[in-house]
């Protein structure tokens, strides 16, 4: 295969590759290839990242909190901490303590605002792997977290999209070198997909390829240089990424 980038579609354990973007009808263009002779890359590239905190009261009750906000607390990544499967997350040297975050993350389909709540299905594409990377020492230090959220490789997310899953039911995990530290279900966020969708909507545009994460469970935890973090979600698959530092 070409060193291009190409969107496809997984089929078994090939790959049918699409005529254009898969923010419309999905076109094949007639070629496919095995799933194991592809690289994949980040499944998108989002205009923007917008990241929802304390969505789990778990983990709203690890960071020192008794409740979540009263309203979805919502930040943004920018799109040049997006990294994709494989690809190393970098430890900066302005930080010593460098935390996990696996979500659920919610990529959007279609240029939207003032969505309503029963009509989120209809701006939704899929859902993807995410790894919300976060400078735990900065976060705390800093008083806002653009920097500590916005690191260039704290953003992974893949392995491709799923466009049909049930998220309730989807158990989200994440493990460092095998071990096990998070693990969920959907059904356990404070605010569920619909609503967090129409209240981000009722505040900014969002646009095709636009990406939500949905908040994360408890067990967030350190990474080293030389670790091995996966994300993995029931109904798509493995996001795993090597750790190192940025150097």
């Amino acid at each position: 295969m070409d060193d291009e980038l190409h969107y496809g579609v997984i089929e078994g354990e090939g790959v049918a590759l699409l005529t254009s973007h898969p923010f419309g009808p999905f076109e094949p263009e007639g070629r496919v290839f095995a799933l194991a002779d592809v690289r994949l890359v980040a499944p998108v590239l989002p205009s923007k990242v917008v990241a929802v905190g304390r969505n789990y009261l778990d983990h709203v009750r690890e960071m020192g909190g008794d409740k979540p906000p009263s309203e979805p607390m919502i930040f943004l990544k920018p799109s040049t901490s997006v990294i994709g499967p494989g690809e190393p997350i970098l430890l900066p040297w302005q930080s010593e303590q460098v935390e996990h975050e696996a979500e659920i993350a919610v990529v959007i389909g279609r240029l939207c605002r003032d969505v309503p709540e029963d009509r989120v299905n209809e701006v939704i594409l899929g859902y993807t792997c995410a790894n919300d990377v976060t400078a735990r020492d900065l976060q705390g230090t800093d008083g806002q977290w653009g920097r500590a959220k916005g690191f260039d490789s704290f953003c992974p997310l893949g392995p491709w999209i799923e466009t049909d899953l049930d998220v309730e039911d989807a158990t989200v995990t994440c493990t460092v070198n095998g071990e096990l530290r998070q693990s969920a279900v959907g059904a356990d966020m404070v605010r569920a997909i619909p609503e967090l969708v129409a209240w981000i909507s009722s505040v900014m545009t969002l646009l095709p390829g636009d990406v939500i994460l949905t908040g994360t469970p408890a067990g967030v935890g350190r990474l080293e240089a030389g670790d091995e973090t996966s994300v993995s979600i029931s109904g798509i698959g493995t996001l795993t990424n090597p750790v190192t530092d940025r150097g």
